[in-house]
């Protein structure tokens, strides 16, 4: 997604300098872009931008204080640092209290629109700094349009806040989905699911993104016959019900796709049902994300 955010900008004529921890990825990414700078180390990185610098990191969540860690050192007040990662709120919280204090403002934006972002649009859900939010609007617009969207939700980790319960809200529908289609690939009529889904993407209450996704996954194999469990999780489902849990409610749905992925970590039954097949096969299709294939 860094990488697709960085063509995005470049093509709306936003300078852009990019930095990865591996020069392969790097490389191929200034194969695409033309006018494209890149920096061999963050210092260099750093170095070359003009004040006030913007800084966006596009990392897992586990790596980002390390590199938060160095860039803190080199920044001064009034540059911004945006992660753009699926980081836990508590994080961003800390975060955002730690580069108040340095001066410099500090955004947790949530990003969603998968693959599909880079040509429809992403929506971002910020939180931190009201003032570099300001500042980084222009970049919003352009990486929004043309039917993407973005919001400022609050300081600290808010904007991360709403981006776990997405997340935990797409978990509900993906394991809704792929019930639904399982009850009719075992029904005695033997569906035709590409035919189904087809339907459901237009003039249905359900139409929606993931159903256009799993019908263009059907449409290619009937049977999603390259697909298998286990299915992956990022964590953020685990964090929304964890705060759930704290603000003493019950999300079932959530909580019930979080423990089917868990489950299917280890068993069998699962990991060849055609639930598992659906999630890892929109998986793949909207973000890009690596799956077990048989």
């Amino acid at each position: 997604m860094g990488g697709a955010i960085a063509r995005k900008l470049s093509k709306d004529g936003h300078e852009v300098v990019a930095w990865n921890r591996s020069q392969a990825p790097l490389e191929n990414l200034k194969s695409q872009i033309s006018n494209l700078k890149s920096a061999e180390t963050i210092e260099d990185l750093i170095r070359s931008l003009e004040k006030p610098r913007i800084v966006w990191i596009m990392l897992p969540h586990d790596a980002v204080d390390k590199i938060v860690g160095k860039i803190s050192k080199l920044l001064v007040r009034g540059d911004i640092v945006i992660d753009g990662g699926n980081s836990n709120y508590k994080d961003s919280d800390k975060r955002f209290a730690e580069f108040r204090n340095l001066g410099i403002h500090f955004l947790g934006i949530g990003v969603s629109g998968g693959v599909e972002g880079e040509r429809n649009g992403y929506a971002f859900m910020a939180g931190g700094s009201l003032q570099g939010y300001e500042k980084i609007k222009p970049i919003l617009e352009s990486l929004s349009k043309p039917n993407g969207s973005f919001e400022y939700f609050g300081e600290g980790g808010a904007g991360h806040f709403v981006k776990m319960v997405h997340n935990g809200v797409e978990y509900g529908m993906m394991q809704s989905i792929g019930e639904g289609l399982e009850i009719l690939e075992k029904s005695k009529y033997h569906f035709d699911l590409s035919k189904v889904v087809r339907v459901w993407q237009k003039g249905t209450i359900i139409s929606s993104f993931l159903i256009d996704k799993i019908s263009e996954q059907l449409e290619k194999d009937k049977t999603l016959s390259e697909f298998a469990g286990p299915i992956a999780r990022g964590g953020e489902g685990d964090w929304a019900l964890e705060v759930a849990k704290e603000e003493g409610l019950n999300p079932e749905i959530i909580d019930e796709s979080v423990d089917f992925r868990k489950r299917s970590e280890k068993d069998e039954k699962i990991q060849n049902s055609f639930t598992a097949k659906v999630i890892n096969a929109l998986r793949s299709a909207f973000g890009g994300h690596k799956v077990k294939k048989n």
